[in-house]
Formats: structure tokens, sequence, C-alpha cells
């Protein structure tokens, strides 16, 4: 039996990434070492770890995210994340592998892009923007070219 989806992740500065994903999880890390973290999360089930490496930013890492129940929940994530000083791109209403969806996203300080989303009802298209244009399709907005977060400055 599975017990939580495990996802792993490079960054460059273990504080600034604590910060992020403190705020963008909602709870404390169960594990930090002077280069590795660890988020074990109940709901939703995830084993999240950070691990300090160096790494090309143009990997094979798309996006990441969470499915949620319904538009109410992409919202009040949305808002929380806001309350939390992250930096949040919405799309609503938007049309992604062959899906109508609503949806939130926000940028960890490594560019990792992060969508919390509901799927409204399917498509017969895969995506909302010109269908010769597939790199369109479930990839996320453009990072912001600094990835800087009022709230992820050093408190020490």
């Amino acid at each position: 039996m599975i017990k939580r989806m495990h996802v792993a992740v490079n960054c460059s500065n273990l504080q600034k990434s604590l910060d992020f994903y403190r705020a963008f999880f909602g709870t404390e890390p169960s594990k930090i070492k002077d280069n590795y973290a660890k988020f074990e999360l109940d709901e939703p089930a995830l084993h999240f770890s950070l691990n300090v490496r160096s790494f090309d930013k143009n990997g094979v890492l798309n996006h990441l995210g969470f499915q949620v129940n319904d538009t109410e929940e992409v919202l009040a994530i949305g808002e929380r994340l806001r309350q939390s000083g992250l930096l949040l791109i919405d799309e609503m209403n938007t049309t992604c592998c062959y899906a109508v969806q609503d949806k939130v996203w926000v940028y960890d300080p490594d560019g990792n892009a992060w969508e919390i989303f509901y799927t409204k009802e399917d498509s017969e298209f895969e995506s909302a923007g010109d269908a010769r244009d597939l790199s369109l399709c479930c990839a996320p907005p453009s990072a912001p070219q600094t990835i800087e977060f009022a709230s992820f400055k050093n408190k020490a």
C-alpha cells in the first residue's frame, strides 16, 4: 500500500527554500539538516524533500502540483498563499491538457513551478492557446525574472 507520494527537489539555498515551503505547505518541516530538509504531509499525502545540490535550471522537471476538489479550494489555497507573501499567478477557466481548469501557480526560489488546480470538465481542445503551439499546454506561465519574496528574506 502506498503511504505518500514522494517528491525530491534540488535547491540552491536551503534557508530560502525552507521559508518558501513553510509558507506554501503551511507547516514546519519534520527534519532539517545542513544540506537537507523533509516535509511529511498527511493532506495531501506527500513526502517532500529539499536537497542542496548544484543543478541545471533547465532540467527535466516541468512543474509540480496538487489537484483539489473544487474551485473554492483553489481560491482558498490561493488566498492562503497570497497571505503568506507568495507571488501568485491566477489562471481561471483555462483549457489545458484536454480539460477546462481553474488554477493558481507559485514559484519556489529556484524557479520550480507549483500549480493548485481543479478540473471542471473535459475539453475537445488540448490548449486554450494556438493549437499549433503545443508548448502552451500544461506549461506554467513564465516565472518572474527575479524570484524574490519579502517573506523569504533572511530572518536571522
